[in-house]
């Protein structure tokens, strides 16, 4: 598990869950103790210890996409918990309808649950944490419905697996597309700042502004050649 500090409000905790080693992320208020779990993929026995740990009160559960190790465990926590689940946005929603069958395909029956949630999103709608405000876009691609969550003033978004350190998300799923996801990086999240830091779905975090430099798929050097990518971590 690792720790980043945000502000000095909110804290970030990364724990990574499933086979898959997905970051699900516990974003708390240190002042308050409330926080919300960002795409809580299984395990929740280990998220709801964590939190405990922490001494935090998770209020909400925010998906950005419906994949089985981003949303699997959403639906029990909700039950657990008694809280909403918000996102992502409702054109993943065939993908949350068959979570449980791909955990058994992968070879782990029990891992996650369908889920369907309380709310989905839009792009341009906003979500909140004790006071800090958290806006929502619609980036399809990897997913149709997949979302990214940020804060510019703290310069931080969950980008689920649209983005990673040095490469970006898998299009050869059903409803992919590799030139939408070019698009939701290069439209929507470079506009954000290089300075704007991202936590992915999976592997280290990075900001805007290193992949533009560096990543080899949706670089500023790269994306006039860029090529289907079939070899992502998601």
């Amino acid at each position: 598990m690792t720790q980043i500090k945000n502000t000095p409000a909110l804290d970030l905790q990364i724990i990574p869950v499933t086979p898959f080693s997905q970051n699900c992320s516990l974003l708390y208020d240190r002042e308050t103790m409330s926080g919300v779990l960002v795409d809580p993929g299984g395990e929740v026995d280990k998220l709801l210890s964590a939190a405990k740990d922490k001494g935090v009160t998770i209020t909400e559960i925010w998906l950005t996409h419906g994949h089985l190790d981003h949303a699997g465990g959403a639906d029990e926590l909700r039950e657990r918990l008694g809280i909403k689940v918000i996102g992502p946005h409702r054109d993943d929603q065939f993908w949350m309808d068959d979570i449980a069958e791909h955990w058994a395909r992968y070879g782990h029956p029990g891992m996650g649950r369908n889920v369907v949630p309380d709310r989905y999103l839009e792009d341009g709608e906003t979500l909140s944490l004790a006071g800090a405000e958290f806006h929502v876009l619609h980036t399809p691609g990897h997913t149709p419905g997949h979302v990214v969550i940020y804060n510019k003033d703290l310069k931080i978004a969950f980008v689920g697996d649209v983005l990673f350190a040095g490469s970006i998300g898998r299009t050869d799923f059903p409803k992919g597309n590799h030139q939408q996801l070019l698009d939701s990086i290069t439209q929507k999240l470079w506009p954000l700042g290089g300075d704007m830091r991202f936590i992915p779905g999976h592997g280290p975090m990075s900001t805007f502004g290193a992949e533009r430099a560096g990543n080899p798929y949706v670089g500023d050097r790269a994306i006039a050649n860029s090529q289907p990518n079939t070899s992502g971590p998601g």
